[in-house]
């Protein structure tokens, strides 16, 4: 990828980014605000709407604030990652250093999840506030080779400004699930306003209801599908991008098989961080019914037959 290429790549990265996290934002503010419709009833509706509105927003856009100075903590934290330094795991600083100066990058902040899982992955708002993790079992189960190729693809990550929107998209989708799920709660438990008969018969009370009730179920699902739509085209461009990094494309391409062969479950890896992975950590025969259509990550065999291509 030429230089004004990859200039062009972030920079549509970084808008697309902002774009996502201030449209997520948004539809937070909407949800809340047909369900302040719903639960304020006639009487009371429009100032229960902005009521609503008003605490989704503000709720939303202080996920988003924390997440962009503080997500990188948060998620090594939850992952049980810890910082390492040069001299307690050598080859592994080596490994990213050689990289960082061949891309041009900082270097990351590097930690290990102690765990046999081979997996890996990078978060960070920007390359200069950037860390990636790497799990036990990718070291051990992975030729050096192999294990530069994965972290040149974190690193690709790094460069192409991936990280900011995983970071960010990670505090926000937990953010209208959450606040659905409250909701809907609230409906189920009593917390709704009881309201009048008359009210309750009304036509436009009934859409409303209509309304909120399918945004509780579907809302989750809707930024799903758009979280998953943009990880896996991102997960393409890292592919290829570390590829070229380390001009050994076979690597890459073997050790994401080995990763998505290996049986073992990554214990910290849960739905809200599985997205940052290289390759889908969650395991098991549930999981892989839903792969097709929900994973955020595109197929292993798609993935390893583009790098052969590129030999």
């Amino acid at each position: 990828m030429s230089k004004t290429g990859m200039y062009e790549l972030i920079s549509k990265n970084k808008r697309e980014s902002w774009l996502l996290v201030f449209g997520m934002i948004i539809f937070v503010g909407v949800i809340a605000y047909v369900f302040g419709l719903w639960f304020g009833g006639k009487q009371q509706g429009q100032q229960y709407a902005i009521m609503f509105a008003s605490m989704g927003l503000i709720f939303a856009a202080i996920g988003a604030m924390i997440s962009y100075f503080t997500g990188t903590k948060v998620i090594m934290a939850v992952s049980r990652a810890k910082k390492t330094d040069p001299n307690s795991e050598k080859q592994l600083h080596n490994i990213v250093e050689e990289l960082c100066i061949a891309s041009a990058l900082p270097k990351p902040d590097i930690y290990i999840i102690e765990d046999s899982a081979p997996n890996a992955f990078a978060c960070g708002r920007n390359p200069e506030h950037s860390a990636i993790a790497i799990t036990r079992g990718l070291m051990a189960k992975l030729n050096r080779n192999e294990l530069q190729g994965v972290i040149a693809h974190e690193l690709s990550h790094v460069q192409n400004f991936d990280i900011l929107f995983g970071t960010m998209v990670s505090v926000l989708v937990g953010t209208i699930v959450i606040m659905c799920d409250l909701s809907l709660r609230m409906s189920l438990f009593g917390g709704r306003r009881r309201r009048s008969s008359k009210d309750s018969s009304g036509q436009a009370g009934a859409i409303i209801a209509i309304i909120a009730i399918a945004l509780m179920i579907l809302a989750p699902l809707f930024v799903k599908i758009i979280q998953l739509a943009v990880s896996r085209k991102r997960e393409f461009l890292a592919d290829s991008t570390g590829a070229k990094m380390t001009r050994n494309p076979d690597a890459l391409a073997s050790a994401l098989l080995k990763i998505a062969d290996d049986p073992d479950p990554l214990e910290a890896a849960n739905r809200g961080t599985q997205h940052l992975y290289i390759v889908s950590p969650l395991k098991g025969k549930a999981h892989a019914v839903k792969q097709s259509l929900f994973s955020t990550h595109p197929p292993i065999s798609e993935r390893v037959k583009r790098l052969r291509e590129m030999t």
